[in-house]
């Protein structure tokens, strides 16, 4: 029983068992069912996710039509030689690629270095070269250049039969020389140049060169060390140093190691290709040669290396030798401009400004402050400049004092310099005669640097005995050639060519562009005869060059002209378009419409408007007329006219000027002009039947991508914007910025409120922000516009962040620059063309 019991009691748990192992093998097949599903969605989902991401990862290409615009072959640029006799004509690349801007690349001391080669990276190079004789006409092909030529730094000789150029290849820098008498370009040196610091060669006769070389190879370069040699330090002794946001700066002991590898060269001079090495190897940041090619000037940067200031603010000495390279003079030791006070009109209370005077065959001038460099100080004059001739054994003799800041001097005869002071502050410039015989200085004019009316252009240079470019006097010296290549007036740029009236101070116009071109003289060849060559162009037609006499009127020969590299601009129309804000300030635009548009017919177009604030002390300043609509458009990387091919009216260069009020500074109401500004520009389109009120965008680049920013937080005007490598928070550059010279100690208040990225809550304005990566501009670092972009997502805004792979300030790669035009061209389409 206890057998059978003991049997059936089995029976019965085994069925049991048998039974919930039946529900437990459903249940489990539910939940594996449910589970599989589960996986199948999550990987369809997983899939579509990464569809879309690919979508959206990868360089993107724009419209043909703006691609095509883009990468059209650039028109070539043009050397002339002194006596203009010869033409080179030099072909050039637009853009670089990725693959180029992310070779290995050595950043510091504000510098960016090709590690391989000595030389600078991110550079732009001549790419080919032609001979072209003016009188002729006849165009002569240059033979041995470098199978991949990448040329730069042009200069001709004294005598203009030879001319020199760097050459730059992946592992060094050579220095030709092209024989104009037989068109062939010859590498003249053995060791290879150092070209980092720039300044890197200079003629010293019509066949020896003084260059720069480098003192160990490329392979040398110090290694990074695996365990540091310390921590980085910096420390403040208490004394102030102001400091503008540089990028690229020394940050440790390794960056020094870096920058004094990179930048130390040998000074060399060349004689019939025989090289020498002169004086002590050296970080020479430039060498001049006196006008009797007897001397030359240096400056040595030494340590200490600063952390806050780039190379050009490095101590150094100011030094003269002889051309065997012995040291006869150490005109100055100069300290770190990390002490410089802040303020444009300020400087450092030391000599600055050494230069030959090139009237005389080796005299060197400086300047020197009275006023302890401190613009605030009372004092009746604020400079002195004092000269040293040869043998440099005498004391310094003073010239004359300047009541401005001193800015220059232009040397003539024995009786007539022209010396300019200014005052940044202000906005003045001043320009007065100084007499070396009696030592007086005589004002000839004080003029708004914002007043482009009354410019009445610079001097028209001519050579003297010394073979050195002095001014070219006229009438018995009463009189000296002036040449503005800008010409402002109502009517628009006008360039122009006049003689000045020393005495009197009136300026007598001797040519002028015709108001149906544009067009400046870029050499004038006999001022007694009027002989010039001129550059000119017009919306239709291409820069060309022509040979110009007045007195004998002779037809205006062209020398050489180029095709048009832009077809697919064909039809589109341009105009500039005048019109006035709502408190009686005129302002100005270039205007540009699809082809074919016709505002008395067609419906109004979509519009973006492109722009770059200026700051103004005169509201008079602000108003004039600038740029010419009879200028051809050249179409660079940077340019808004590209949206013209989609269907958009572009209007670009739309003034945005911020004018002082009185007792006031510009930027006192920087946010109110900008929206005065904005909505003159949006009326003006209306009213002409060009724009859509209902669809506008704005954009700028750098402060004018700051502007953009700022309007979208504090305007409903636009439906979008494009804010390209731009500064968001100016608390990030607290020692002043753009023309603004107090600190945001001095003005918290303002530095608040121009930054938009404490109004980041209200923009609610679709916004694109696009950065190079490797910006390297002072105060635009990257970091701007991802903190932007993270604060208008954190508060619910519409905004697309896109940072360009190795870009800096200004972008280069073609990748690059075809996916910052798709995503504009896309950004726009979506808010503004289409937008709902």
């Amino acid at each position: 029983m206890n057998n059978l019991c003991y049997n059936c009691n089995l029976s019965i748990t085994f069925n049991k068992a048998c039974g919930l192992y039946g529900v437990f093998v459903k249940r489990i097949s539910f939940y594996l069912m449910k589970r599989i599903v589960s996986l199948i969605l999550l990987v369809v989902l997983v899939f579509t996710i990464g569809l879309v991401t690919a979508q959206e990862s990868g360089y993107k290409v724009p419209p043909k039509a703006i691609s095509d615009l883009l990468l059209a072959t650039p028109t070539p640029l043009v050397s002339i030689s002194g006596k203009a006799n010869w033409l080179l004509i030099c072909g050039h690349t637009s853009y670089t690629t990725v693959e180029e801007l992310g070779k290995p690349e050595v950043r510091v001391a504000g510098l960016r270095i090709n590690p391989n080669n000595f030389s600078l990276s991110r550079q732009n190079f001549y790419s080919s070269f032609l001979l072209k004789n003016i009188k002729s006409g006849k165009e002569y092909p240059v033979n041995g250049l470098p199978a991949k030529l990448s040329g730069t730094q042009i200069s001709w000789n004294s005598t203009e039969t030879k001319v020199a150029f760097v050459n730059v290849s992946e592992t060094r820098a050579d220095l030709y020389v092209i024989d104009v008498a037989t068109q062939k370009a010859t590498i003249i040196n053995q060791h290879p140049l150092n070209t980092v610091l720039g300044n890197a060669f200079a003629w010293i006769d019509g066949t020896t060169l003084l260059y720069k070389t480098i003192n160990e190879p490329a392979s040398a370069a110090p290694p990074k060390p695996v365990k540091p040699f310390g921590p980085a330090i910096q420390q403040s002794s208490g004394k102030a140093a102001p400091s503008a946001t540089y990028e690229d700066l020394i940050k440790t002991p390794y960056d020094e190691q870096l920058f004094a590898f990179y930048t130390t060269s040998n000074l060399t001079i060349n004689r019939s290709g025989k090289e020498t090495i002169i004086g002590n190897t050296g970080i020479y940041s430039s060498f001049t040669l006196s006008p009797n090619k007897k001397y030359f000037i240096t400056k040595t940067i030494h340590k200490p290396f600063s952390y806050l200031v780039t190379a050009s603010g490095f101590p150094s000495t100011i030094s003269i030798y002889d051309l065997k390279g012995q040291q006869l003079k150490v005109l100055h030791d100069l300290p770190s401009e990390e002490g410089t006070p802040s303020g444009y009109d300020n400087t450092q209370d030391v000599p600055r400004a050494f230069e030959w005077r090139i009237d005389e065959p080796a005299t060197i001038t400086w300047a020197k402050p009275l006023d302890s460099g401190l613009i605030k100080k009372k004092s009746a004059y604020r400079d002195a400049i004092y000269s040293l001739e040869e043998p440099f054994t005498a004391e310094p003799k003073l010239l004359f004092k300047t009541k401005a800041r001193y800015q220059g001097i232009i040397w003539g005869d024995s009786t007539l310099a022209l010396v300019r002071e200014s005052s940044k502050v202000k906005q003045t410039t001043t320009l007065s005669r100084y007499n070396a015989v009696t030592g007086t200085l005589e004002e000839i004019y004080t003029i708004n640097t914002t007043d482009a009316y009354k410019n009445p252009g610079i001097p028209v240079l001519t050579k003297n005995k010394l073979g050195q470019s002095v001014i070219q006097t006229t009438d018995n010296g009463t009189k000296i050639l002036m040449n503005n290549e800008v010409g402002s007036s109502p009517k628009g740029d006008l360039p122009f060519l006049s003689k000045f009236n020393l005495i009197t101070k009136e300026n007598e116009i001797l040519w002028r562009s015709p108001d149906t071109l544009f067009e400046y003289v870029v050499k004038v060849i006999d001022a007694n005869k009027m002989e010039f060559i001129t550059r000119r162009e017009s919306q239709k037609t291409p820069p060309a060059f022509y040979l110009k006499n007045l007195s004998t009127g002779v037809p205006d020969k062209l020398l050489v002209g180029f095709s048009d590299p832009y077809p697919g601009m064909e039809g589109v129309t341009k105009q500039k378009i005048q019109y006035q804000r709502a408190d009686s300030i005129n302002l100005t635009g270039d205007l540009y419409l699809p082809k074919g548009f016709n505002p008395q017919k067609d419906s109004a177009l979509p519009v973006f408007i492109w722009a770059y604030p200026r700051e103004f002390n005169a509201a008079a300043d602000a108003g004039q007329v600038r740029g010419s609509q009879n200028k051809f458009t050249m179409l660079s990387w940077a340019s808004p006219v590209y949206m013209v091919t989609q269907g958009y009216a572009v209007l670009d260069n739309a003034e945005m000027p911020i004018v002082a009020k009185a007792g006031q500074r510009p930027n006192d109401n920087f946010v109110e002009q900008l929206r005065l500004n904005a909505e003159a520009a949006i009326n003006k389109l209306v009213e002409m039947g060009v724009g859509d009120r209902k669809r506008m965008a704005v954009g700028g680049h750098s402060y004018g991508a700051f502007m953009t920013a700022n309007l979208l937080a504090h305007t409903d005007l636009f439906k979008a914007g494009i804010a390209r490598s731009g500064a968001y928070n100016r608390t990030l550059t607290p020692f002043g910025f753009q023309n603004e010279e107090r600190t945001y100690w001095k003005a918290p208040q303002l530095y608040y409120e121009m930054s938009p990225f404490s109004y980041a809550d209200k923009i609610k304005t679709p916004i694109l922000l696009i950065h190079g990566d490797a910006d390297d501009n002072p105060g635009t670092f990257p970091i701007n516009s991802e903190r932007l972009y993270n604060a208008i997502k954190g508060n619910g805004g519409i905004a697309r962040l896109v940072m360009l792979p190795y870009e800096a300030h200004h972008y280069d790669a073609k990748e690059n620059v075809l996916h910052m035009l798709w995503e504009m061209t896309n950004w726009l389409d979506k808010f503004v063309k289409n937008a709902k």
